[in-house]
Formats: structure tokens, C-alpha cells, sequence
């Protein structure tokens, strides 16, 4: 199971968190620039990593027993 928190601008993707990578990736100039200074916020990766086990680990049950 993987989480994926996506930042868009103008319909183009331009950040992207993911749990298997453990840190926020830039895809544009600004992107990058607010990939580096998320990342360098200690509390916020905290956070985007409590994300998975919050959302998709805590819901996965709940879909497999619905199907």
C-alpha cells in the first residue's frame, strides 16, 4: 500500500509526496523549490508518513470486506 499526496498548478503536476520515497519530489522549477523546503520541515514528513498508516491502512479492511 502506498500514500500519494499530489500538488498541482495550471493542470500540471508540480509536487508529489509518497510514502515508499519518504519525501516530497519536485516536477517543475517551483516544484522543486517547495520540495526542498518541505522537506526540510521535519514535522511536516512526520505527518505525510502518519498519512498512510491514517488513511489507506485504517481503510483497506473496509474495502476488501465490501467487495
Amino acid at each position: 500500500i502506498e500514500y500519494i499526496r499530489s500538488y498541482y498548478f495550471n493542470k500540471k503536476e508540480d509536487t508529489r509526496f509518497s510514502s515508499s520515497v519518504g519525501k516530497f519530489v519536485g516536477f517543475t522549477e517551483q516544484g522543486v523549490r517547495n520540495a526542498a523546503a518541505w522537506n526540510n520541515d521535519a514535522s511536516l514528513l512526520s505527518a505525510m508518513k502518519a498519512q498512510k498508516e491514517a488513511v489507506c491502512l485504517h481503510n483497506v479492511q473496509i474495502d476488501y470486506t465490501a467487495a
